[in-house]
């Protein structure tokens, strides 16, 4: 069987110590796979946005920047297109079109970024 190996220069500043010191994050997975990058074009924002996949059966995880830093959202059950969660927010993906959810604003919020894919990165 092929390996998928992920390598993550991850860095979770809020909790360590004053040093500053970096996680790193390599993610072996047994299973075959792919990793890919897209760049998707926001509502209120210059730079486009990328977000890596890494899609291994049954895992599925999207790494999406938010606020200077790298979280990792793993898959969770959509009705159609992707959804990924991490912690607070959800990535959700249908065709084209993204958006970045807080789950936990008011149930009428907006989204945090609404995103269209402006092209595949090599």
């Amino acid at each position: 069987m092929k390996r998928l190996i992920a390598s993550f220069a991850l860095v979770f500043a809020a909790a360590l110590p004053a040093e500053g010191a970096g996680i790193g994050l390599t993610l072996m997975l047994d299973t075959p796979g792919e990793w890919r990058h897209t760049a998707y074009t926001c509502d209120g924002r210059e730079a486009q946005l990328s977000v890596a996949y890494v899609n291994a059966a049954p895992n599925f995880l999207a790494l999406v920047p938010i606020d200077g830093e790298t979280l990792v959202f793993a898959s969770i059950v959509a009705g159609s297109g992707a959804r990924y969660a991490a912690g607070r927010y959800e990535w959700r993906t249908d065709g084209v079109e993204a958006m970045l959810i807080d789950t936990i604003a008011e149930p009428d919020a907006p989204p945090l970024l609404t995103c269209l894919e402006a092209n595949e990165i090599p």
